[in-house]
C-alpha cells in the first residue's frame, strides 16, 4: 500500500510537468507569432528642396587701409603740436607749426629780388624806346640822303652816303640790343617770382598738415623739439616722423586663403565676417588678393575693404570669416545618411504609401555635412529611411518616424580659424 501511495503522486507529479511544459510551449509560440506580425520602426525624412553650400573658414586681421608717418618738409624746431595719440583728424588740419627763422629773411630776400627784375624791365622798356627813336631818327636821314643822290647824282658824296647808313644800321643793331635786355629782365622777373613762390612754399611748409582722414597712432615729438625734414643729408637715413597717422575709416580685412582654396578666390566674391571683439557681424566682398602664393606659409593674401566710419573696429582686431567655396539652390535634397553603398552603387531605401521599403538607385550631386543633392532617382516628398539600411529588406513593411530635417547645409572647411557654423534645428519630430 505504501509503494502505491508513493506511486501515484509521482506520476501526478510527471502528468502535471508535461501539463506545464506544454502550455508553456504554446504560450512562447504566440509571442514569436505576433512578434513577427508586427512591422519594425525605421527613421525617414521627406526628399525635399533645399540649398547647400561648402565654405572655408579662415581668420583675418584688420589692418589700416593706409598708414602714414608724417615728416615735415623743412627742418625747424617745433613751435606748436596740437594733437596726441587717439585724435581723430581731417585731411588739412594742421597737426604742428614749426618755427624756421631764416625762412622769413629768404622770402623778403626773394620779394626784394621780384621788385628789382620789375625795375630793371622798366629801364630796359625806356632803353628799347630810346634806341628805337635814335635809329628812328637816323634812318630817315639816311633814306633822304640816298633819295636826293638817285635824284641828283654827285650832289652827295658817297662816303656821307655810307656814314649815313653806316649809323642807321649801328641804331637798328642798338634796337636790337635793348629788346634783348629788355627779354632778359623780363626772364629775370620770372625767375625771381618762381624763387619767391618756392620759398614762399617752403614757407607754408612750417604749417604741417594731415595729407589723408585718420587718427593719431602715435606721437614722436614734443614742443620745442628739433625736427628734421623728410631725410637727412644721408638720403639713406630716415629722419625721425612728427606722428604717425592711420586711415581707419576705412579698413583692410586681411586673410590667407590656403593654396589648395586659392582657385575659389575671385574679387566680387562674398565673405562673411564676425568680429566677436565688438559682437560685430556683416558680409563683404574680396576686392584684391596677391595673386602670389607665400612659400612660407603656402597662403595668398586676400583684402576685404570694411567701412569703420565710426571707428568701432580697431587696427590689429581679428575677425572669423567664412568665403563660399561652391554652392547649389533649389535642389533636391536628402540626409547624407540616406545614401547608402550597394553592390558598387548609391541606392537609398525609400517608402511607398504602404510603408514598404523599396532600394532605389540614385545620382548623388553635391555632398555636405548634413545634406546630400540627388540629381535622378527620387521626388520631390519621397520618404527615405535613415540609417541601419541593413535591417530591411525590399517589400518589408515599416512603421516610419518622422525626422524634421534642415534645407540649407553649410558645410565648412577648416582653415586656421574656429568653427563658425550653426547647422540650426535638427529636432525629431513623428508623423
Amino acid at each position: 500500500m505504501r509503494k502505491r501511495i508513493l506511486v501515484i503522486p509521482v506520476a501526478g507529479m510527471v502528468l502535471a510537468a508535461g501539463i506545464a511544459v506544454s502550455i508553456s510551449g504554446c504560450k512562447t509560440g504566440a509571442s514569436v507569432a505576433a512578434s513577427a506580425s508586427t512591422p519594425p520602426s525605421a527613421t525617414v525624412a521627406r526628399v525635399q528642396r533645399g540649398s547647400i553650400s561648402h565654405t572655408l573658414a579662415l581668420a583675418g586681421q584688420f589692418q589700416p587701409y593706409q598708414e602714414i608717418d608724417v615728416h615735415p618738409k623743412v627742418s625747424g624746431f617745433i613751435r606748436s603740436i596740437y594733437v596726441d595719440i587717439g585724435d581723430r583728424v581731417h585731411k588739412g588740419e594742421t597737426l604742428a607749426v614749426l618755427e624756421v627763422p631764416e625762412l622769413a629773411a629768404q622770402l623778403q630776400g626773394t620779394v626784394a629780388e621780384v621788385a628789382r627784375s620789375k625795375d630793371e624791365i622798366i629801364r630796359a622798356q625806356r632803353e628799347v624806346s630810346a634806341a628805337q627813336s635814335e635809329h628812328t631818327a637816323l634812318h630817315d636821314d639816311f633814306m633822304r640822303l640816298q633819295q636826293t643822290a638817285q635824284a641828283q647824282p654827285g650832289l652827295i658824296a658817297q662816303q656821307e652816303l655810307d656814314d649815313a647808313q653806316s649809323k642807321d644800321l649801328a641804331a637798328e643793331a642798338q634796337v636790337d640790343a635793348a629788346k634783348a635786355a629788355l627779354a632778359a629782365a623780363q626772364q629775370g622777373v620770372g625767375v625771381a617770382k618762381a624763387d619767391n613762390e618756392r620759398v614762399a612754399a617752403i614757407q607754408s611748409y612750417t604749417d604741417v598738415k594731415a595729407p589723408i582722414d585718420g587718427v593719431i597712432l602715435w606721437r614722436y615729438a614734443d614742443t620745442g623739439a628739433l625736427i628734421q625734414s623728410g631725410t637727412g643729408s644721408d638720403s639713406s637715413t630716415q629722419s625721425l616722423p612728427i606722428v604717425k597717422l592711420s586711415e581707419s575709416g576705412l579698413l583692410r580685412l586681411r586673410v590667407p586663403v590656403p593654396e589648395d582654396d586659392v582657385r575659389y578666390v575671385h574679387v566680387g566674391d562674398q565673405m562673411q565676417v564676425r568680429v566677436d571683439a565688438v559682437g560685430r557681424s556683416f558680409t563683404g566682398k574680396v576686392v584684391r588678393f596677391t595673386r602670389d602664393v607665400s612659400q612660407q606659409t603656402r597662403t595668398m593674401e586676400t583684402e576685404i575693404d570694411v567701412e569703420n566710419k565710426d571707428l568701432a573696429l580697431d587696427p590689429g582686431m581679428y575677425a572669423n570669416t567664412e568665403l563660399r567655396l561652391d554652392h547649389v539652390e533649389n535642389v533636391l535634397t536628402v540626409p547624407v545618411g540616406a545614401v547608402v553603398m550597394q553592390n558598387g552603387r548609391q541606392v537609398v531605401y525609400v517608402l511607398d504609401s504602404q510603408n514598404r521599403v523599396h532600394v532605389r538607385p540614385v545620382e548623388v550631386g553635391m555632398e555636405g555635412s548634413l545634406l546630400a543633392s540627388i540629381n535622378k532617382g527620387l521626388d520631390e516628398g519621397d520618404r527615405v529611411i535613415l540609417g541601419n539600411q541593413e535591417k530591411y529588406s525590399e517589400g518589408r513593411q515599416v512603421i516610419p518616424i518622422m525626422q524634421k530635417t534642415t534645407t540649407t547645409d553649410v558645410t565648412q572647411q577648416p582653415g586656421g580659424m574656429v568653427d563658425l557654423h550653426n547647422d540650426g534645428d535638427n529636432g525629431q519630430g513623428v508623423q
